[in-house]
């Protein structure tokens, strides 16, 4: 829900940002989500890593309702469609 949250995938250089644009692409042709893919690709600028109670969000805190209700159900999606490419 709006740009604030939206992923980003930053890059250091030109083949990273080559082999981000084509992962992206790919994703969006195999018509696995219903709606374009939103995640920006951008040089990376002005980074600074974020505070603590930030890192790790989603399982230090799986019972807080956003963590529920909004990147429970898109973590299960894409652990079912990319099972075979997740580690053991």
């Amino acid at each position: 829900m709006g740009t604030q949250y939206r992923s980003v995938i930053f890059y250091h250089n030109d083949e990273q940002k080559k082999v981000a644009l084509k992962s992206k692409k790919e994703a969006e042709e195999a018509g696995i989500y219903p709606n374009p893919i939103v995640t920006e690709i951008e040089p990376l600028a002005n980074y600074y890593e974020a505070e603590d109670y930030h890192q790790n969000y989603y399982n230090e805190n799986p019972n807080a309702p956003y963590c529920q209700l909004v990147i429970d159900p898109k973590v299960v999606k894409f652990r079912e469609k990319f099972a075979d490419k997740l580690k053991k």
